[in-house]
């Protein structure tokens, strides 16, 4: 097992493959869930080297750009490798991205190289599969495309802690997509984090269940396990809550990453329900809700394999009410906070030291101040400094310089506070922010938190419209029985009750600058990001609703 100071001491992706993968070399280092597809730590360096070799023969070498659009699978870190460790650029592009989209990203970084799995790569045009030297088929690591004709050999090279290792393409809230230039010691400070905060070794086994072409996943679902030695669990389809239980039942993960928008379902979904339903247990969470929620909580552990000590959430908030009972049920849940542009971590916190909607203190070997703070609330902007932040955005100096401070530090563009004992808490982003009629400073995530306690909510945005606020709501598929309502009259009838309901529930728990005066039924589902959050910038104008 490798020691804190070796890992301390390897400075780029190409010295933590050589170190990893003699280290840990016949260890399992990753496997796809029903497959015989992985690797041990050994084929792993085998496979790369040998996939390495291939792209300079056909005239792929250093600094080149090498596009990764897929699905997590264990030759997704082959890919990954290929490029990095030997002095390559990857580029890795959501799976849920258009073929437009992707065509954007392809274009934008001058990708010479396509790794796609077959739904991906269906996705894309003749015209831009001509536009690459090769295309490579994820399953099986096979070229189907070959355009390099009588290309050079070309040499590789030995990256340096400042070399250029990825762009990622951020498909964010704003729509305006940027392409993130993090470098290898980026990413290595990710990795120094994570095992300063909470160790992992070759005994933990992964569950990965999120995109890898996103930074949370990337750096700390695929190369902190690396960097240890531990395993790595992929899936073969999306982790809808049936399939999830059925796997995490049969791979009993240790540690595992997520978004709250899956633990948000399994206690709205599951847990609420099993409550109301029990007299008994009704009864408990009113006279002994503590000792309930540890009961719970120990369920809920089995549930997940039984041997879970670390569930990460990250990539948007967590509802607070969820996070309360979270952590009275001691449930593992570890809230990390952060953004691509610092590869990404920035702060972390865990159930037995945090208080609900914290998001913590800042991670090892980096520093989080508050800018621009407001005297009265105490409220300023999170900017950030260390070995997590990124250079800058690829061909784009404007918002470059638009992401610093005059001294240098990055702007994350989230308002928060600290409280007595260096913990941070988000009011919100910036670019959410609503200011209202008398000029007071209106956060809608925190009115949405509020309304989110409505059984029937699926999802909500608050957008300002007119200088008036409206919730845009996407309503459980349950929520209008067709037993209760049968004509168009009565289905009218039911959409404006549950209207007046929201409206009533929240405007009786906010302060009077953040009411809601009206509120619009969505017709389809909200769009939204690899990590989950509402794609904002569609909404702010008319969107179909009832």
């Amino acid at each position: 097992m490798a020691t804190t100071a070796q890992i301390d001491s390897l400075r780029t992706l190409e010295e933590l493959f050589r170190f990893s993968t003699s280290q840990y070399a016949p260890r399992t280092m990753n496997r796809l869930y029903g497959s015989e597809a992985g690797y041990t730590f050994g084929s792993f360096k085998y496979a790369c080297e040998r996939l390495s070799t291939i792209l300079s023969r056909h005239g792929v070498g250093a600094d080149d750009r090498v596009a990764i659009y897929s699905t997590g699978h264990p030759n997704w870190s082959v890919a990954f490798f290929a490029a990095t460790a030997f002095g390559r650029v990857a580029v890795p592009v959501l799976p849920d991205f258009t073929g437009s989209e992707a065509k954007h990203v392809l274009e934008h970084s001058g990708a010479k190289v396509l790794f796609a799995s077959a739904k991906q790569l269906a996705k894309l045009d003749e015209e831009v599969l001509d536009s690459m030297n090769l295309v490579f088929a994820m399953e099986t690591l096979e070229i189907v495309r070959d355009n390099s004709s009588e290309a050079a050999f070309a040499n590789v090279s030995t990256p340096l802690p400042d070399s250029l290792a990825t762009i990622i393409y951020t498909s964010g809230t704003t729509g305006s997509a940027k392409g993130v230039m993090l470098l290898h010691r980026n990413f290595m400070g990710n990795i120094r984090a994570g095992i300063h905060y909470f160790p992992i070794d070759t005994n933990d086994v992964m569950l990965s269940i999120l995109p890898l072409a996103h930074a949370y996943e990337l750096a700390l679902g695929m190369l902190y396990p690396f960097s240890t030695g531990a395993s790595v669990c992929y899936i073969p389809k999306p982790p809808t809550p049936s399939f999830l239980m059925q796997v995490m039942s049969e791979v009993r993960p240790t540690a595992m990453l997520s978004v709250p928008l899956i633990i948000e379902k399994v206690y709205r979904g599951n847990i609420v329900p099993m409550l109301k339903r029990s007299k008994f247990l009704h009864w408990m969470d009113l006279h002994m809700n503590r000792t309930l929620c540890r009961i719970v909580g120990k369920r809920m552990v089995k549930t997940f394999g039984g041997r879970l000590r670390f569930f990460g959430i990250g990539g948007a908030k967590l509802d607070v009410e969820v996070e309360r009972f979270l952590q009275k049920a001691r449930f593992p849940y570890h809230i990390g906070y952060g953004l691509t542009e610092c590869a990404p971590l920035l702060s972390l916190c865990s159930y037995r030291n945090t208080v609900p909607g914290q998001i913590g203190v800042p991670v090892y070997g980096m520093e989080l101040r508050l800018d621009n703070v407001n005297p009265t609330t105490g409220e300023g902007e999170i900017v950030a400094r260390g070995e997590n932040v990124f250079p800058g955005y690829y061909k784009d100096a404007e918002r470059t310089a638009q992401a610093f401070t005059p001294d240098g530090w990055f702007r994350t563009g989230d308002l928060a506070s600290v409280d007595e004992k260096g913990r941070y808490g988000i009011k919100g982003r910036i670019g959410n922010m609503i200011v209202g009629a008398s000029g007071e400073n209106i956060y809608p995530e925190e009115i949405e938190m509020v309304a989110k306690e409505i059984p029937q909510i699926e999802d909500i945005i608050v957008v300002s419209r007119g200088n008036k606020l409206v919730a845009l709501v996407k309503a459980a598929d349950s929520l209008f029985d067709l037993a209760e309502a049968k004509t168009d009259e009565q289905t009218k009838a039911a959409v404006e009750k549950f209207k007046k309901t929201v409206s009533d529930y929240v405007n009786a728990r906010v302060n009077t600058a953040s009411q809601i005066k009206s509120v619009e039924l969505m017709t389809k589902p909200f769009e939204k990001t690899a990590t989950l959050k509402i794609r904002r910038f569609l909404y702010t104008k008319d969107a179909p609703t009832v």
